[in-house]
């Protein structure tokens, strides 16, 4: 049962989001700040997403139905005129004013008041899950947006790269120790580095696109590039991360209220074949006699009454609470569906997560390494004329597709990590990485 407690406390969060949101509408960066950290974009959606305001306004709406829920009947005020006046012995009744207050059977206001609060619950369970959505939908897209960011970075020192080995193999073609044909391939894979270089460039108003959504921002609003994503470890076992879910994950949260508005639901079902009572007064507007000396002339009488509903129509009575029993029973089935939905994405997350895990870790403690001293050796014997030109430009292409591989596995463990944060309700515990093991990220592209 939500007292009056709970209320008050509703009310304050009430004033407090809107209080909130008139702060942000004020605090809205423009189109020159920067959006650097992640935190920003969190901040700037939760005060102007308006899927989360609208969202926040069915919680508002849902909090006002406790008040209604609580209240009585409203009075019945009853006036009656006699046209043709009714003659007694102590005078001529001349109209009648009634006033009758219904009052639902025991139990009925207390099991109404405790549904309209439980389904407020649940409205702020699912606002609460809208706005963790709403996160995870901003770190997919802040995510997406940093790796075009490193693709681009990468993309471009790889054109410089080429760049360096068309000069080497002009050089060597000018000293007669090349062929034409290496200079002619590095202008190939030069063309070819600088077509995906521009389609990189040019998806960068479609990635931001989602993002400037979310924000609530002008489709010609300019966003900055932002910080790379850094790998986070995260070591958590499945029976942990369910365990979680059980605990923090709103939607099954406001299932339970939903569940708790259902019984009461039933309880007024039940209630139904009881009668309401009405308590009033009547009162008889009374002239005075017109025979002299009539005893109480003039005297109006009060009347006290009571009603009674006849509520006879049983079947439907019937109907009612074997209705309301369906649809708790169904939302009772709901839960277990969203339970078992919620436990299989949460293994599926974990390894999706895990997988990236190791494949950052294997990009970047092994195969980058690697291929960037294949590189150096490659130009190395180009120089000195022990390996062809195809070579080096095949180990280029090798150390170009590991690092963009590299970067989409962290852009995507990050992805998982969110996703898996969504679901479980709550910050999940990551460790920081070593800096001295986490490949450089400084160097965004412009």
């Amino acid at each position: 049962m939500t007292n009056l407690k709970q209320q008050a406390v509703f009310a304050v969060g009430v004033v407090v989001f809107i209080l909130a949101s008139y702060a942000g509408a004020s605090q809205r960066p423009d189109e020159t700040n920067s959006l650097l950290r992640l935190e920003d974009y969190l901040r700037e959606a939760a005060l102007n997403n308006a899927a989360l305001r609208a969202s926040f306004q069915t919680w508002k709406a849902a909090l006002e139905s406790v008040p209604q829920a609580r209240a009585l009947p409203d009075p019945k005020f009853t006036y009656g005129y006699f046209i043709r006046e009714v003659e007694t012995r102590v005078g001529p009744q001349r109209q009648k004013f009634e006033l009758m207050q219904t009052f639902p059977w025991f139990g009925v206001i207390k099991a109404r008041t405790d549904r309209a609060a439980a389904n407020a619950n649940a409205a702020h369970k699912r606002y609460e899950a809208k706005k963790i959505e709403l996160f995870q939908q901003v770190k997919h897209a802040f995510y997406e947006y940093g790796y075009l960011a490193k693709a681009i970075q990468i993309t471009g020192e790889s054109l410089d790269l080429i760049k360096h080995f068309e000069q080497v193999a002009r050089t060597k073609y000018a000293g007669a120790t090349s062929t034409h044909p290496d200079v002619i391939r590095a202008q190939i894979e030069l063309a070819i580095l600088e077509d995906r270089l521009k389609s990189l460039k040019e998806l960068r108003p479609a990635i931001t696109a989602e993002l400037k959504a979310i924000l609530n921002r002008p489709a010609d609003a300019n966003l900055p590039w932002p910080q790379p994503p850094q790998y986070q470890p995260l070591s958590i076992s499945f029976p942990d991360l369910y365990a979680l879910i059980i605990q923090n994950n709103p939607d099954l949260k406001a299932v339970d209220y939903e569940i708790e508005a259902m019984r009461n639901a039933e309880t007024l079902a039940k209630k139904k074949s009881l009668p309401d009572i009405g308590i009033g007064l009547s009162y008889i507007d009374t002239a005075h006699a017109m025979a002299s000396g009539a005893r109480d002339s003039g005297k109006d009488p009060v009347i006290a009454m009571v009603s009674l509903n006849l509520p006879i129509w049983t079947e439907s009575y019937k109907a009612a609470e074997r209705q309301a029993k369906a649809e708790l029973a169904k939302t009772r089935h709901d839960k277990i569906d969203l339970e078992n939905t919620l436990g299989a994405e949460a293994r599926r997350l974990l390894y999706e997560f895990d997988d990236t895990a190791r494949k950052i870790r294997l990009y970047r403690d092994i195969i980058i390494p690697k291929t960037r001293e294949m590189v150096l050796a490659s130009e190395s014997a180009y120089e000195a004329a022990t390996i062809d030109f195809l070579s080096l430009i095949d180990a280029q292409d090798k150390l170009l597709n590991y690092e963009l591989l590299y970067e989409r596995a962290a852009a995507e463990n990050a992805q998982n990590l969110a996703k898996l944060e969504r679901i479980a309700g709550t910050s999940l515990p990551t460790t920081n990485v070593d800096a001295g093991s986490e490949k450089e990220n400084d160097g965004a592209a412009k």
